[in-house]
């Protein structure tokens, strides 16, 4: 970075204000506005209900071999010693290493048709797990579960950035996140039903929830195919009016950044330190996110309720986490503060770890469990947000969010080994406590550097009078550009 503003240095010369958000072109943008939040209350109508569908059922389909397993499934499938906790981590293999290669699929064909597609074939392969009767089945099934629902939750993310501003993001991931949580919740009153169709068709209880929630996720897809808009440019439910205010909108806010697929803009999201700090603030909540996932049912099942009870008592955790991801989301939008809420989170997350690793009482070890989900959930969604926002250009952007989630999402390995010890896992709840601890510590590292690095640029733009008129000579820098200013 300070390489690429020293040459800057040496070779600009004239114009003014440092920061895109203030040039011109935003000012003619407000004056021809149609009215910027009845336009963004639109996008959220057509937009923000169907991906929060597709992630609710990707989630629930991820998660849901928790569920089964207290069902049953780790009777019947002998699942004895590491086995259950290598089939849940074989699915975050495929799932981490397909991330990028999708979201570029994305760039080069239309959302609406490879989102969708996906979509279908997890849900074919979720379907066909009902069959599963063996342990070697269930990792094959596993393998390619994740290959195919790689892509969601990175394309969704990044398809969320190409519709709204960098400002409005935190609360529309929140919005889309959420869906997580409910799935959790969903999940476990799902699972608490369909047991009771134990023996129905031959099949187990547990082989139904996979049967059911498979054949949901493909009605979905095909409903998708016709119901998900690809780019502002062609969305047929927005005015003219609105349709050419939402490009400018984007456009005004990009500096003109390069849109067009190059190989050299991946190679800039690769070759940048910013990308991996954000990999680390991000696997450091991914791992507790997907431990409650996997094993918030077993951890309540060992605090002493019945697993029937587990099932049920598996919902308030979830329920809690979605109210407070929408919430601060919200926040962070409105105060556009990125950092310091995804640090707050983590810390009371923290707490509430430190609670089921010295609580042994069942009401307290649930409390903490409670307030775990509550801090963790919401950062998760501040957290893309930031990392969508402080990425330059639409492809830099969308291998940037792959890498972070797909790499990130390696925790889920780690989430999947970590809860061994029961009844009390204080080796998965003490692991976790230090994944948190470096999320925090990444967080205050990375706010610092965005701080510092936005100075030298302020500094920079003041001394060579370097202004959003010349935005076009810095296209192809992304967010190297003397004109980008970093989210803190």
């Amino acid at each position: 970075m300070s390489e690429s503003l020293s040459s800057l240095d040496s070779s600009f010369s004239k114009s003014s204000l440092p920061f895109p958000e203030k040039c011109g072109a935003e000012e003619g943008l407000e004056a021809q506005s149609p009215d910027r939040a009845r336009v963004l209350r639109k996008l959220d109508r057509h937009l923000l209900p169907l991906v929060s569908l597709l992630y609710l059922l990707s989630f629930l389909d991820r998660a849901n071999v928790g569920n089964a397993k207290v069902a049953g499934m780790a009777q019947d499938l002998n699942l004895s010693g590491l086995k259950y906790n290598i089939a849940a981590a074989v699915f975050f293999i495929p799932y981490s290493l397909a991330e990028v290669p999708s979201n570029i699929a994305i760039k080069l064909y239309r959302p609406s048709r490879w989102i969708p597609s996906i979509m279908v074939a997890w849900g074919l392969i979720m379907t066909l797990m009902c069959l599963v009767n063996s342990y070697t089945g269930l990792i094959i099934a596993r393998v390619f579960l994740g290959f195919t629902e790689a892509g969601l939750f990175a394309g969704v993310t990044y398809y969320i950035s190409l519709w709204y501003p960098r400002s409005e993001r935190a609360m529309r991931v929140a919005i889309f996140f959420s869906a997580a949580s409910v799935a959790g919740a969903f999940g476990g009153l799902l699972a608490y039903g369909i047991e009771e169709m134990e023996g129905i068709g031959g099949l187990h209880g547990w082989q139904w929830i996979f049967c059911l929630e498979g054949i949901a996720t493909v009605l979905v897809a095909f409903v998708s195919y016709f119901g998900m808009y690809d780019y502002p440019e062609t969305a047929s439910f927005l005015t003219e009016t609105e349709r050419s205010y939402v490009i400018a909108m984007l456009k005004s806010e990009a500096s003109s950044m390069t849109t067009h697929y190059d190989n050299k803009f991946v190679w800039q999201a690769m070759r940048d330190y910013k990308t991996y700090v954000q990999i680390g603030i991000y696997m450091g909540v991914a791992v507790p996110i997907y431990a409650i996932a996997l094993f918030t049912p077993t951890i309540i099942h060992e605090l002493g309720y019945s697993a029937a009870k587990a099932q049920l008592l598996s919902v308030p955790p979830f329920a809690v986490g979605g109210f407070f991801t929408i919430l601060v989301g919200i926040y962070s939008d409105k105060y556009q503060i990125r950092g310091p809420i995804i640090a707050g989170g983590a810390f009371i997350s923290l707490i509430g770890y430190v609670v089921l690793y010295t609580q042994k009482a069942a009401g307290a070890g649930y409390a903490g469990a409670l307030l775990a989900a509550a801090g963790i959930f919401p950062t998760v969604a501040v957290d893309l947000a930031w990392v969508g926002g402080n990425a330059g250009g639409d492809l830099k952007l969308g291998v940037v969010i792959a890498m972070v989630i797909g790499l990130g999402n390696l925790g889920g390995i780690c989430s999947s080994f970590i809860y061994m010890d029961p009844p009390h896992f204080r080796i998965g709840h003490g692991i976790i406590i230090g994944w948190l601890s470096l999320t925090i510590i990444l967080s205050f590292f990375a706010m610092w550097d965005y701080n510092r690095i936005n100075k030298q640029k302020e500094a920079l733009c003041a001394k060579e009078r370097i202004t959003s008129d010349r935005a076009d000579e810095f296209k192809d820098m992304g967010d190297d550009s003397p004109l980008f200013r970093y989210t803190i």
